[in-house]
């Protein structure tokens, strides 16, 4: 399906994104706390909220 050169770059490529967001994620970390410091309740806000979805679903299935 996929050639060994475009296998050797997609995981290069990988490797070296995710090295560079976790680069910049770190240098910007301050920042983070400082103004997203209660953002968690909102990812648990929408998590339940899908959750409560797809219980919806399975219930009047």
């Amino acid at each position: 399906m996929f050639s060994k050169g475009q296998i050797i770059f997609g995981v290069l490529f990988f490797i070296a994104f995710s090295l560079i967001i976790a680069y910049t994620y770190r240098k910007d970390l301050k920042l983070h706390k400082k103004f997203y410091s209660g953002s968690i309740w909102m990812l648990i806000a929408f998590i339940s909220f899908i959750l409560f979805i797809v219980a919806i679903k399975f219930i009047f299935k």
